[in-house]
């Protein structure tokens, strides 16, 4: 259904020349911006002819009723003469769309929400656009079968986003290549917590509801946006340089909880000194109920558990993932190794560190118990957007890893993963990207047969 929040006689005729490349209004005669940025694995996530710097969401929600009401203001600078863009958004109900305080033609079709600016934007040009929706929020089904969106959980809500679930409730240009800061403001019923990513700026109530404003200056992937709703024991204590560790558990799992969330600061030291300093201003973690959530997430900042997979090797793993996921983002689905190779070599590196298995050890005990599924597709070519969280996007990009270091020995390769941490951090990057750099800071080294048969290989390698 199309809506015109200007009252003009032919605003269908008007998006129609719009998305043909006709300017309206005099402007710059520019093209609409693409509906999806041709991702392998999603190509409808993502938009282009922009790049986002900054959403302010304003969110406000009420289990009792799963009533979602939110305005998103997303400041952006256009990259091409646009006279249209798009934005993702699943489900919820579109009232009012402005840019740059002007009202604005709008139209829904799927997840893409189309916008016709009163005036085109020039390349270069940064604006600002303010959605205001509401509705009841979905949960979505990832192509893998697990949940994503808005999960329902006993006391409230969870919003994970891998891969694309962030459109469940607030409207924006989901893929990783596009990240920004963040302020979310979440107003909930008076008793409730609502947590997000980086630090709290304000906790304010007023009547029955209460209202928690979140920052995170560094840039996020939109995936890695969350918000948790509902009863927490919120608690912010220092890590290794002064470093604020925000926690918010359940208070049904606050004791079962306490002996992991207590490492936390030993896992960031131990990380820092593997690979370099810790990227963001501030970490932690939320816990939730078991079957809140059916796995663990990496959410910037504090990634969230189910109280039934928190255990250290599952925080080491998460925590891994701010250096090597957050801050170094893939640039598509298909780098997915990119972010858990690294985050399960963590955990290999981690026992080798306390008393386990060395990383050759765990290396070796993977490849000789030829589980089929480790070997189903090489770590850097997925096989569908069913499986960018298999087994050989993790087990197996891990033993790359290891055969680099294997190659180059300890002192190069620890150069390799802290520099890579330190050269991309805040960006994004490809598996191009990183083969280039592991190139050029060992190159004395041949590294053909890596690639060719660990990285992009099928099947089981001949292993010595």
């Amino acid at each position: 259904m199309s809506r015109s929040a200007r009252l003009v006689p032919s605003a269908a005729a008007l998006f129609a020349l719009a998305l043909t490349g006709t300017a309206c209004d005099g402007g710059v005669h520019g093209t609409p911006g693409s509906s999806g940025v041709r991702d392998p694995y999603f190509p409808k996530a993502g938009n282009g002819g922009y790049d986002v710097g900054h959403y302010a969401l304003t969110l406000d929600y009420t289990p009792g009723t799963h009533r979602l009401t939110g305005k998103a203001v997303i400041t952006a600078r256009a990259t091409k003469d646009l006279t249209a863009f798009d934005l993702d958004l699943a489900g919820l109900d579109v009232e009012s769309v402005d840019v740059e305080g002007r009202r604005a033609l709008w139209n829904r079709t799927g997840q893409e929400l189309t916008v016709r600016p009163h005036d085109d934007l020039r390349d270069g040009e940064t604006f600002t656009t303010t959605v205001r929706y509401s509705g009841t929020p979905k949960t979505l089904t990832d192509p893998d079968g697990s949940e994503e969106g808005w999960l329902r959980t006993a006391d409230g809500a969870l919003g994970l986003g891998e891969p694309v679930g962030s459109m469940a409730w607030f409207p924006g240009n989901h893929h990783p290549f596009d990240k920004a800061a963040y302020d979310i403001t979440v107003t909930v019923p008076k008793g409730l917590q609502a947590v997000s990513n980086g630090e709290l700026t304000s906790r304010v109530t007023k009547g029955d509801r209460t209202t928690y404003a979140w920052h995170t200056a560094q840039p996020m992937a939109s995936y890695l946006a969350t918000v948790a709703i509902g009863h927490y024991d919120l608690t912010t204590t220092k890590g290794p340089h002064g470093l604020p560790i925000i926690t918010a558990v359940d208070p049904t799992q606050a004791r079962a909880s306490a002996k992991v969330l207590a490492k936390i600061p030993d896992i960031i030291d131990w990380e820092e000194t593997n690979f370099g300093p810790y990227p963001f201003s501030s970490t932690g973690a939320i816990v939730d109920r078991p079957g809140d959530a059916g796995y663990a997430l990496e959410t910037q900042n504090r990634p969230v558990f189910p109280a039934d997979q928190f255990d250290t090797s599952t925080l080491v793993h998460e925590l891994a993932h701010q250096w090597y996921g957050d801050s170094v983002t893939p640039k598509s689905w298909q780098d997915m190794w990119l972010n858990e190779g690294f985050a399960t070599y963590a955990e290999w590196l981690y026992k080798e560190d306390f008393g386990g298995k060395s990383a050759q050890e765990t290396f070796d005990e993977v490849y000789e118990d030829d589980d089929e599924a480790v070997w189903a597709f090489p770590p850097a070519k997925p096989s569908s957007a069913a499986h960018i969280s298999d087994s050989p996007v993790y087990e197996r990009g891990a033993m790359v890893l290891q055969k680099i270091r294997q190659k180059v020995g300890d002192d190069t390769f620890y150069d390799i993963i802290q520099g890579w941490a330190a050269s991309r951090r805040h960006g994004n990057a490809s598996t191009a990207d990183f083969t280039a750099y592991v190139e050029k800071k060992a190159p004395g080294k041949d590294f053909e047969k890596i690639w060719k048969d660990w990285l992009y290989g099928d099947g089981r390698p001949a292993h010595p």
